[in-house]
């Protein structure tokens, strides 16, 4: 990966801090903190979980990018202390990602004994030099679509601990508060469609609200969803590829007119926000999606998310689409690094086909094509 910015160095820490809590069997917390103080500029980040031990495999990938993060904002460096339920030890590193070779770049620290306690764990943190509210914002919205995702055993938080004469200031901006809990065996589809369900209950789409008056009840959402795999081979470990579709109908209010009627597609990769891939936008322009009563005006790359225009949409319908794709083999080590391959536009648009039919399927009359309608008007 590279590191163009503080603000995706830290996403990126947090994103395999939620994987290291994934991988391990037992309730984990997530805990990123921003502490500022008014004696001096410089910002502490740092970021815990208790899930498995870190591999230091993890950062190899980072690239220190000098034009995209200025030397008076950051110094390159990280520490790291790790350590998984088997080892006896605390292991603390010192990394410096401006070093160029690989071997040069980690520091290993003196560790501390764990004296016969068994618990697995890594902090990472580092500080720079930034204002708080320049981090807040995308960090936030990161565990704001981690909780579309549904992540089962992780209890997360974000907390801003700001420092002044009158001592600590803690304000908690965001607390793992799941909704309708899921039953820890349910399939990743099932807790995707149940986050998908949460988000667009939430005003406008927006991540962080929710609006009685738009949405008051699920089950005035029609939900599909579609599972495609591609097969194993040498080399790679299989892809599972999973879409949910929402479409919702309702009587015009003033804030569901404000709401745009253009379908906004969220993009996760191996459980995680991801970037729009070029396969995903020629899948989604691919699709007939007059079969289906709909007419496709565009599809634009908007980096994190591909926004969809429709021509001769109803002002009363809203559409909503999530795709998540993720290897079929479960890792036993939280580097992913050797797993490279991308779905292909024809494994997305399966998946994409498949909720699409699910819909159809489940509610009548819905999604029909134009002809379908002339036939069904002609026969009754």
């Amino acid at each position: 990966m590279n590191v163009s910015s503080v603000q995706k160095l830290c996403i990126h820490l947090i994103s395999s801090a939620f994987q290291r809590c994934r991988l391990s069997k037992d309730l984990c917390r997530l805990s990123v903190v921003l502490k500022s103080s008014l004696t001096t500029p410089v910002i502490l980040v740092s970021i815990s979980d208790t899930g498995i031990g870190s591999c230091l495999e993890e950062f190899q990938d980072l690239k220190y990018n000098r034009e995209g993060i200025g030397n008076e904002k950051w110094d390159g460096l990280l520490s790291v202390k790790t350590t998984s339920t088997s080892d006896n030890e605390i292991y603390n590193y010192h990394l410096n990602l401006r070093e160029n070779v690989s071997s040069r770049r980690l520091t290993r620290l003196p560790s501390n004994p764990k004296n016969g306690a068994k618990f697995s764990g890594t902090e990472v943190y580092l500080s720079i030099s930034d204002t708080i509210d320049a981090l807040l914002t995308e960090i936030n919205r990161f565990f704001q679509k981690m909780l579309i995702l549904k992540i089962p055993s992780v209890a997360a938080e974000l907390v801003i601990e700001r420092g002044d004469a009158s001592g600590v200031q803690r304000e908690n901006v965001f607390l793992t508060n799941e909704c309708i809990p899921l039953h820890f065996s349910a399939s990743n589809v099932e807790r995707l469609k149940s986050g998908v369900e949460e988000y667009v209950l939430r005003h406008g789409n927006s991540l962080n609200n929710k609006c009685d008056s738009c949405f008051c009840y699920r089950e005035q959402l029609k939900i599909g969803s579609g599972v495609a795999c591609s097969m194993e081979s040498h080399g790679s470990s299989g892809l599972m590829m999973e879409a949910v579709i929402i479409i919702s109908e309702l009587s015009e209010s003033p804030c569901f007119r404000s709401c745009s009627n253009k379908t906004e597609v969220l993009h996760f990769k191996d459980f995680s926000p991801c970037s729009v891939s070029q396969a995903s936008l020629n899948a989604l322009t691919s699709i007939d999606w007059r079969s289906y009563g709909l007419t496709l005006g565009s599809v634009v790359d908007q980096v994190d998310h591909a926004l969809i225009g429709w021509e001769s949409l109803p002002p009363h319908i809203r559409i909503h689409m999530v795709l998540h794709h993720y290897h079929k083999q479960y890792p036993t080590s939280c580097y992913q690094g050797k797993y490279k391959n991308q779905p292909d536009r024809h494994l997305i648009k399966k998946a994409v086909k498949l909720a699409l039919d699910d819909l159809k399927e489940k509610h009548t009359g819905l999604l029909l094509s134009a002809h379908a309608v002339k036939v069904s008007v002609y026969l009754f």
